[in-house]
């Protein structure tokens, strides 16, 4: 144990300050500021909003992490840091943060993608990865299915959202039934209690003529929506709890379809689901029938892990280092639109930050 990387992990990539210290594939700490209550009154991320916080919470959340741990930042191997895709602004303050650090500290600085960091993150939970996995990746601004070949490197996109992500959806039609913010827990929450064949929604993209393993969920929420105000014009009262079931079926039967074909499809015997949406209770109890009815297996972290958090950058960081992968350079940047195929920002190794120069430190 002693000789596995230590490793730092600093996720700012939306509303969550996520602050995670790994020991090779042991979590040790997890600490997460959220803002989320500071964002609730707009009904969605402002993003201006979210990059304050994260100054504000940076400093005493890397402090309670390390605390947690119960080491020191200089026994440290190396400092990870979200450097895309997120929002712009958000994703500066965790790189700053991140290169200061790491410089300070004279250790290794690895600029890694969100995505992939959603996928390694089930190491901390199940154990290493196998080569490949199918991952499929649900949040507010993702729904993708990725196929895992080397989670250091080798990262290939199978599909994505081309409109709405699920999360985003999920949010919208909560909003439109006034159950607040955010929105996938309450509608989860509403749903246990409904019946989710009440109202028989659309399922997107899921003709024989349609793309295999692309997602659509904006006619999907258009359609819940337009249901909603028709009961309301008519004077009717509106069944929350079904329509919140039968909204959530149709968003978790599409998801949980097109991520068994693609195994079924690329002949990959393991599928991991990530992203905050994979706390969905009924995303996990489908999944885990047609997994199993196909002979595939399922890894899926615990809720708390789904989330945007530090310790899914720092789970991934811990695994370049074992990997020997070459540290970022110092002029590392935040990306918003960092693709998957690029796991992690690389640069020329350095082996002591004091030999690099101060001069892009913080470009």
């Amino acid at each position: 144990m002693a000789d596995e990387p230590l490793v730092l992990g600093i996720e700012t990539s939306c509303d969550e300050t996520g602050v995670g210290v790994v020991r090779g594939t042991t979590l040790l700490a997890d600490a997460v500021a959220s803002s989320v209550d500071e964002h609730a009154r707009f009904g969605g991320v402002v993003p201006e909003v979210a990059s304050r916080a994260h100054l504000e919470a940076m400093v005493p959340t890397i402090d309670r992490a390390l605390k947690e741990a119960g080491v020191t930042a200089g026994d440290l191997d190396g400092i990870a840091v979200t450097a895309g895709p997120g929002l712009a602004g958000a994703l500066l303050v965790g790189v700053s943060a991140a290169k200061a650090y790491a410089y300070a500290l004279g250790k290794p600085l690895y600029g890694v993608n969100h995505l992939a960091s959603h996928i390694c993150v089930d190491q901390l939970e199940h154990g290493p990865l196998p080569e490949p996995t199918m991952a499929l990746l649900v949040s507010g601004g993702h729904s993708s299915l990725l196929l895992s070949e080397d989670i250091t490197s080798d990262v290939r996109p199978m599909g994505a959202t081309i409109d709405d992500a699920a999360g985003e959806a999920f949010d919208k039609i909560a909003r439109v039934l006034n159950l607040g913010f955010p929105g996938g827990p309450v509608i989860d929450r509403y749903a246990r209690e409904g019946d989710p064949g009440a109202i028989a929604f659309p399922r997107g993209l899921t003709g024989p003529r349609d793309p295999a393993y692309d997602f659509s969920f904006s006619g999907l929420k258009t359609a819940v929506a337009r249901w909603i105000e028709a009961r309301r014009a008519a004077g009717e009262e509106v069944p929350v709890r079904d329509v919140a079931a039968s909204f959530q079926e149709a968003v978790v039967d599409v998801l949980t379809r097109k991520a068994v074909r693609a195994c079924k499809d690329q002949g990959v015997d393991h599928l991991m689901i990530g992203g905050g949406v994979a706390a969905n209770s009924r995303l996990r109890v489908l999944a885990q029938e047609r997994c199993e009815a196909a002979g595939i297996r399922l890894r899926v972290p615990r809720p708390k892990l789904c989330t945007d958090n530090g310790a899914m950058v720092a789970a991934l960081g811990a695994e370049m280092v074992s990997r020997n992968r070459a540290a970022s350079d110092w002029d590392l940047s935040a990306d918003s639109s960092l693709p998957v195929t690029d796991p992690h920002v690389p640069g020329q190794a350095h082996a002591h930050a004091h030999e690099a120069g101060t001069e892009n430190l913080y470009s």
